[in-house]
């Protein structure tokens, strides 16, 4: 399939060359105005972000285009609050908002609630392992971090990041190819056509990459379609379609030794076991949108998902008992998951008040087996795998504008939620099966205040809750049918943002957040000492997460027909997260998130599309292990970015870790770490990447 779509690739490669060189030599003059191809609604989208008193971030996807893109992590790079980062330089990937999922089972990236077009594509137990979104498959992405998602249904620490798809109205035909370093090659054809009433896009992808690290090869081809259809001037409804095909080499982690003699071997059983985790997966889903009348809307949506996933993750782990060495551990996952989701949504404007209320639905099943790993084959079962969850949230908003300069924002969530943990030991025929039901009720309250047209203050306090997912139910280091508590806690936020200028040809934009919050019973993951580097899931009493967000941008003319101007971006987060008295830890920090990440650029841009400029990135020292024992290097980083653009193309060149630092992207995590435990993940090497945008 991959060749099959690398050729269609490359017959549009062909073709819009032919395209652009059919078309009169005076169409293809370069202008002052540079077209992007993709077009949001900014003023729209803007609006309603400042209606949340709150950090939250506007991603759009059409500055993707000018840099390269090798997984969701490139995509947040300049989100404030979340920390993500790649472990291998393709789609998998670790990431965290406001101290979410820093334990040892890291794959379960639980903690924020990811949903595509305003549907749920977390799974209803809040897990997000194999939650795959191509990030150049949005038009532009939402990210509102902890309880500022209320209006996304979601009280989890992280907060949400909503996906929205391009369509044929704001996107047009057009070719993407780029590659680079360590055999990166990737190619995207969308074609796109729009009627008065109908209109629909689709685009092919493939993608392949060999890997910065032994044994970390992918490939990934994808489809992703949508279809609109305006029944009437009040009522339209679209069709969304995915299908994601992705095989993807694990290289595994490094001892620290390992990781000084070269760090980017594989770890030596990721080989022998041949690591991997290979996902195919397709969705459908529809939303339906109403106009009622002048004051009111409503949307509804449904979707359906199924995905295989094939895992070998642990090689054949022997013990010597005597003098024959016994197997004790070997694990390939092997299982199907379905899941169905909807979601409403009603709005009301009664003037001084702005209504919102909205339901969120999901079910998810999972269910095949666990077997002992062979090279990377199936062997011997040893348990079978049936769990089911749902989840349902219900929430109401208030957006009342009690002053002419202040919005009083309040509102509640109510949730509830299932978990059904069903795993039969294979050899001993026993069956394990932690079932619970969680529900809370969750109120919000804030203010915004507008000092300016374009700047304001907010503050919130709101109640944080999350049950644990189906794997953390599994892992449970009790090991029977005992159920862990959800994590709660309060949050208390305050910032500003907003923009200005100054001049004719300056501007800039700001985002500060500054968080506090308490948290009792979240759910860590500590070593079972019956089989050294498994973790299993425990409540921790209390914890406390606090830190700093901020970005600031800015577009300053260097003369005054600002021909030339340089646009400097940067993204802070400091991370204060701890035990809070704990029996065990005391007030230990909190392991896997940096103290701090600074990550920017300031590039220079001419009026007829250049662009060139430094990126940097300075990331603090992190804890590996709960008990503060091992703490893995901070790192400091340089790149450059450069590009051209014209009316119908645009390319980009894109150097990164100028000056070849070896450097750990991410790690596991222990309770006390050994000196031989293999910890440790390579961050990419010095690698160039250049892409090439055709419109047509």
């Amino acid at each position: 399939m991959h060749t099959a779509l690398y050729a269609v690739l490359v017959t549009g490669l062909g073709l819009s060359f032919s395209a652009l060189a059919d078309k009169p030599a005076g169409d293809n003059q370069i202008e002052n105005i540079v077209v992007t191809g993709k077009q949001i609604d900014r003023d729209k989208l803007e609006q309603e972000l400042a209606l949340t008193p709150g950090g939250v971030t506007l991603v759009d996807s059409a500055e993707l285009y000018q840099r390269n893109i090798s997984s969701m992590a490139d995509m947040l790079r300049y989100v404030p609050g979340i920390w993500a980062s790649s472990s291998t330089g393709g789609d998998t990937m670790y990431f965290s908002s406001r101290g979410s999922n820093l334990d040892a089972t890291d794959y379960d990236m639980n903690g924020i609630k990811l949903m595509q077009d305003g549907l749920p594509v977390t799974t209803a137990d809040g897990n997000n392992h194999n939650r795959m979104i191509d990030p150049l498959s949005a038009s532009h992405a939402v990210v509102a971090r902890g309880a500022n998602a209320l209006a996304y249904g979601a009280s989890t620490l992280g907060g949400a990041i909503d996906f929205v798809s391009p369509t044929a109205r704001d996107t047009g035909s057009e070719l993407f190819i780029n590659g680079g370093s360590d055999g990166h090659r990737q190619g995207r054809l969308t074609a796109s056509a729009a009627g008065e009433a109908l209109d629909g896009l689709i685009t092919l992808e493939a993608k392949h990459r060999d890997g910065y690290r032994q044994h970390s090869e992918q490939n990934r081809s994808g489809l992703y379609a949508n279809a609109g259809w305006k029944i009437s001037d009040a009522v339209q409804t679209r069709l969304y379609l995915t299908y994601i095909d992705n095989e993807e080499e694990l290289p595994g982690p490094l001892t620290v030794e390992q990781f000084s003699e070269d760090p980017y071997q594989a770890e030596p059983a990721a080989v022998t076991g041949h690591y991997q985790v290979n996902v195919d997966s397709w969705r459908i889903a529809n939303k339906t949108d109403w106009d009622i009348d002048d004051r009111s809307n409503a949307s509804f949506g449904v979707s359906y998902e199924e995905q295989s996933l094939y895992h070998p993750i642990v090689d054949k782990v022997m013990v010597d008992f005597g003098s024959d060495p016994v197997e004790v551990f070997s694990l390939l996952i092997d299982t199907d998951q379905a899941n169905v989701g909807s979601s409403l949504r009603y709005n009301l404007d009664l003037g001084q008040h702005d209504l919102l209320f909205g339901i969120n639905y999901g079910h998810t099943t999972v269910n095949g087996g666990e077997y002992r790993n062979d090279g990377g084959q199936r062997s011997e079962l040893t348990t079978l795998v049936d769990t089911k969850a749902q989840s349902a949230e219900a929430f109401l908003l208030d957006r009342w504008q009690i002053a002419q300069s202040l919005k009083l924002i309040y509102g509640v969530q109510f949730v509830a939620t299932q978990r059904d943990v069903i795993n039969i030991d294979v050899a001993s025929n026993t069956r394990r099966n932690p079932k619970a039901n969680y529900h809370s009720v969750n109120p919000r309250i804030g203010l915004i205040y507008q000092t300016a047209a374009e700047a304001e203050w907010f503050v919130n306090l709101s109640r944080l809750y999350e049950a644990p997912t189906n794997y953390e139910l599994q892992d449970d280091i009790r090991g029977n049918d005992a159920t862990l508590n959800a994590m709660r806690g309060s949050v208390l936020e305050l910032g500003t943002r907003g923009s200005g200028s100054w001049g004719d040809s300056n501007q800039w934009g700001w985002e500060l957040a500054i968080y506090y919050a308490q948290l009792r019973d979240e759910i860590l993951s500590v070593d079972d000492p019956d089989a050294p580097g498994t973790s299993l899931s425990t409540n921790l009493d209390d914890t406390l997460h606090a830190g700093v967000e901020a970005l600031f941008m800015a577009s300053m003319a260097l003369d005054t027909l600002a021909r030339h101007r340089v646009e400097p971006k940067i993204s802070v987060t400091v991370n204060e997260f701890s035990f809070a008295d704990d029996p065990v830890y005391g007030n230990n920090i909190l392991p896997a998130a940096p103290r701090y990440a600074v990550k920017g650029e300031a590039l220079y841009r001419y009026n007829n599309g250049f662009f060139i400029g430094p990126t940097f990135d300075f990331v603090g020292k992190r804890y590996a292990d709960f008990s503060n024992t091992h703490s893995v290097d901070s790192y400091a980083l340089l790149g450059l970015r450069a590009g051209l653009s014209g009316n119908r193309w645009e390319a980009f060149a894109d150097i990164r870790n100028l000056n070849n630092k070896a450097y750990a992207a991410t790690h596991s995590v222990k309770d006390i770490v050994a000196a031989n435990d293999a910890l440790l993940f390579a961050g990419e090497p010095r690698s160039v990447y250049v892409g090439l945008t055709l419109r047509f």
